[in-house]
């Protein structure tokens, strides 16, 4: 079926009449920025006068002043359930008056020292160093909350912290505020109770212990709407995720008693695998405070924290929709928040952790800021919690970024309101990350099936003695006389009545779409029993421009020489003449064509600019100032689409979840993570079969991200040899034994010429579904001088073909067939040539899934003499795509097929350099041998 890609229908005369002239020079890393990416403007911050003078001629006082804001959260006593007593101040001399020369009754003044409220009856000034010690206890030792922001650099940031934390207790709430509280935790509460009484054997997550946690999102939203955010985006693990969606986020509680009872959470007529009810998915229009707020919060995995970068992603893209930070002309998180919630174990004790935090602040990566919340439960499945890590703290991993970090003890939910409300204004000051570590507890251990004194028992002695966090709260309030025992239960009472109605209400309920809406209205599912072809190509004229501008650059510029001939000077040779067009080129041609279509493309990975091998070289560095510019990013006449080059940390996991949030969240960009090798992607493989393979299935979410992962077996031994073709194809659900159609879970492709490459690309976009692409890319093909492609292989009407005949043979003199992927093909070609044989035809299989079946046959059927069919890999026989291919040929096609390759192995490929030719040898010549 041929489909044809909307064009821009803007004129192409002028362009096309007269050579393209040279680019403005706008340099990547320059003062005024790009597109992406503006350098942080310098913040000018000093202390004052009076402030200096305070600190000098009291020196001992600030000191001993500023080791309480150091040492002062060692004696907090802000854990509920502590088995250890907490350290005494003999145990920590820094905070012991004496310890600066300080007598007890020695006269202070506070001016510049502290931030205190103006003096009252029951809080007077302290005037002495006895008095002052008992303010500072107050402050930073108390059983409410404690803070870490000594280790800071920036002066401005501390002094902001300390003033805002000393004045914490004057974030007062009204008693309709308190009240609010209290019925969200008694909701909570209530949820859990319900779900224990109709659901005893459901393994539930609830958020018992930590119900405290509703008081941050009340604070949350409230803050958010104040400060005009239109978006939040959260990723949050599995427990009390529920309660929290049901009690806040609009989620209808029948559809997770719909899902209990057996059925699916989409509507029947949905075909999908699902998940488990602790992973549902929120996408909802809030109001609060009579203003709008979209609150997304994204799919999550049992791998805990893999969802984070997905949230950072999903971040930034809604931001780059929004033209928030770079994207326009203010700073990130101007109208998008990022929300992590974490459990203690799993941040302390998964590395995604580590790589998120160092993506924070990297360009092109950077979101205005993460706010953290800590779900300390203090313990990881059955491991105490002081097992599980090195540190003293889980959330000391925050300090590699100099995040601050506020400690609230989770039986107090006004206290975490007012953290909350700290952390929120700090990350709106300074656009950085900051945590709130809730130490709470888990009532049931890890799961309500679970016994966790089996292995903390005299934790649990505690835990199953207390009243619970909500109780806790209401009960105080109906001492205060905000909230009487009687309205408390009456909130109780009617939410259970409510839940039983959405009970009953479950057999026949059935849940509203969930997909394609919004920014994914026009696109639909793949379609289930056919291949579909889209025409991708475009007037060659167009192209050339595209081309010439993607190496242009301002007279003022100063370009490598080396770039200037093999990359500049050869790729204009190259479009002028219309022939023995390159990788790159054909990339460029791709990826520029978008950009003039009105897509954003995005390329992400380490060293993508220039390219691992030297090859993309899509921004140019100027050599004398040191300044990147990107030529793709000056095309005219288009509409205006943008390419943001993101040079990632040295990671595979976390930014590869990055580029899948924010492909899940815009289809219309064109987003590419390159692996600088192939197997690197080993290090993603949570990212990989979490959600790239499976979230389609799973959460009917759909995503066109590319993932490029360079492959070839050329010397380099065993980890830079194979991308590990197997394990994809082993990931996708392509049937042995019937059709396949686009509907693959995933499209794994090995092109072997840049124009299919190209095509390829495009058809990312051009259709009207998305699906992820695994692209096995080439290593030595980008320069060899056969794999090339001429400008006909581009003009309209062309597109990708799954499969590459033979026209090299005449069909009757052929007795044999070789089927191959990929650039092994070239080494088989060189082999026929050099023995001159006549009777073997080479065949390309371009796509591997969806295995291409009516293609295949149709490229068969030419050959009626056919005797012996082989497949020929250079890989192993226990890898590569023989095992997917023998099943698929021999069922499909009802051929047998032999096999050509190396035998099997334990690893991809040798690091000897004689045993490798000698392998090579063999395997480009067994096919002609058999």
């Amino acid at each position: 079926m041929q489909r044809q890609f909307v064009q821009s229908k803007r004129k192409l005369a002028h362009f096309l009449s007269t050579r393209p002239r040279p680019c403005p020079h706008r340099s990547y890393h320059s003062e005024e920025g790009v597109w992406g990416f503006r350098p942080a403007a310098k913040r000018v911050y000093t202390v004052t006068d009076e402030v200096l003078e305070s600190r000098n001629s009291q020196a001992n006082v600030y000191r001993w002043v500023q080791a309480f804001r150091q040492h002062g959260h060692k004696l907090a006593a802000v854990n509920p359930i502590s088995i250890k007593a907490a350290p005494s101040q003999s145990e920590l001399q820094e905070l012991n008056p004496a310890f600066y020369g300080l007598q007890t009754h020695e006269p202070v003044r506070i001016t510049g020292l502290l931030n205190v409220p103006a003096s009252s009856p029951t809080h007077p000034i302290p005037q002495n160093v006895e008095q002052l010690e008992a303010l500072l206890h107050g402050i930073y030792c108390g059983k409410a909350v404690s803070a870490e922001f000594s280790y800071i650099e920036n002066l401005e940031e501390r002094e902001w912290l300390a003033l805002h934390f000393e004045a914490l207790g004057e974030h007062q709430l009204s008693a309709e505020a308190r009240c609010e509280i209290a019925e969200l935790l008694i909701k909570s509460q209530a949820w859990d109770n319900f779900m224990a009484l109709k659901f005893p054997t459901v393994k539930r997550y609830g958020g018992e212990g930590a119900e405290a946690m509703m008081a941050f999102f009340w604070q949350l939203l409230r803050d958010s709407v104040q400060a005009d955010l239109s978006h939040i985006v959260l990723a949050m693990p599995h427990r009390g995720r529920t309660a929290l969606q049901a009690a806040m986020l609009s989620m209808r509680p029948a559809k997770v008693f719909r899902k209990l009872s057996g059925a699916s959470e989409f509507a029947d007529d949905i075909e999908a695998m699902s998940d488990v009810i602790s992973h549902f998915h929120t996408s909802e229009q809030l109001h609060v405070l009579g203003k709008s707020i979209q609150f997304s919060m994204v799919r999550n995995s049992s791998h805990l924290e893999a969802a984070n970068p997905v949230a950072m992603g999903k971040t930034r893209s809604k931001q780059q929709h929004l033209k928030d930070g770079a994207f326009g002309n203010q700073l990130f998180g101007q109208h998008v928040l990022n929300v992590i919630l974490h459990g203690d174990a799993a941040f302390a004790g998964q590395g995604i952790n580590q790589e998120c935090l160092n993506m924070a602040y990297v360009p092109h990566f950077e979101v205005g800021g993460t706010l953290h919340l800590i779900v300390n439960n203090q313990v990881g499945f059955t491991t105490p919690g002081e097992r599980g890590r090195s540190t003293a703290y889980a959330s000391d991993l925050a300090k590699a970024i100099q995040a601050p970090v506020i400690h609230v003890n989770g039986d107090d939910p006004e206290a975490l309101a007012g953290a909350t409300n700290l952390a929120f204004r700090y990350q709106r000051e300074f656009r950085k990350d900051v945590f709130i570590d809730l130490n709470c507890f888990r009532r049931w251990g890890h799961n309500e099936l679970d016994d966790p004194t089996f292995t903390n028992p005299l934790l649990y002695k505690i835990v199953n003695q207390r009243t619970s966090v909500p109780d806790l709260y209401a009960a105080s309030l109906a001492e205060e006389g905000v909230l009487s025992k009687e309205r408390a239960k009456e909130l109780h009472d009617g939410y259970m009545a409510y839940l039983g109605e959405e009970l009953s209400l479950a057999p026949t309920y059935q849940p509203p779409p969930s997909f394609f809406e919004q920014q994914w209205a026009g696109l639909q599912l793949a379609p289930d029993n056919e291949l579909t072809y889209w025409d991708t190509g475009l007037d060659y004229s167009l192209l050339h421009y595209i081309g010439q501008q993607s190496v242009a650059f301002a007279p003022s510029f100063n370009i490598h020489p080396h770039l200037l001939k093999t990359h500049v000077t050869a790729r204009l040779k190259k479009l002028e003449a219309g022939s023995k067009i390159d990788w790159s080129t054909a990339e460029t041609l791709a990826i520029g064509s978008l950009l003039y279509q009105g897509h954003n493309v995005r390329i992400s990975g380490e060293d993508v600019g220039r390219g691992t091998f030297s090859h993309r070289h899509v921004m140019l560095v100027d050599q004398k100032t040191n300044e990147m510019f990107i030529p793709l990013n000056s095309l005219e006449g288009g509409l205006g689409g943008r390419l943001e080059v993101a040079h990632s940390i040295l990671s595979e996991e976390a930014v590869l979840g990055f580029e899948y949030g924010m492909a899940a969240d815009n289809p219309h960009n064109l987003i590419i993570w390159e692996a600088q090798f192939g197997d690197f992607a080993n290090g993603a493989q949570i990212i990989i079969d979490a959600f790239v393979v499976s979230g389609e299935t799973k959460w009917m979410e759909s995503n066109g991200l590319v993932i490029l992962l360079p492959h070839g077996y050329d010397g380099a031994a065993s980890e830079h040899s194979s991308c590990r073709i197997e394990r994809f194809l082993q990931l996708c659900d392509s049937k042995e034994t019937a059709r396949d159609g686009d509907n693959v879970n995933v499209h794994i492709v090995n092109p072997t010429t840049p124009a299919q490459y190209y095509h390829v690309l495009r058809r990312q976009l051009a259709r009207n579904f998305r699906k992820p692409l695994v692209v096995v890319a080439p290593k030595t093909l980008l320069r060899l001088p056969v794999a090339t492609s001429t400008h006909e292989d581009f003009q309209p009407g062309t597109f990708f073909h799954n499969v590459l005949g033979d026209t090299t043979v005449q069909p009757e003199q052929v007795r044999k067939v070789i089927i191959c992927s990929g650039k092994h093909y070239y080494n088989l070609a060189e082999e026929r040539a050099k023995r001159e044989v006549l009777d073997t035809a080479i065949i390309r299989l371009e796509s591997l899934c969806p295995f291409p079946q009516q293609e295949l046959q149709a490229q068969l059927a030419q050959y009626a003499n056919v005797q012996t069919f082989i497949w020929s890999q250079e890989e192993h026989r226990n890898m590569g795509a023989w095992s997917f291919v023998r099943p698929r040929f021999e069922n499909l096609i009802g051929k047998q097929i032999q096999y050509c390759g190396r035998a099997e192995a334990p690893t991809p490929a040798t690091g000897i350099g004689k045993v490798h030719k000698r392998e090579a040898d063999e395997v480009v010549a067994a096919p002609f041998e058999l």
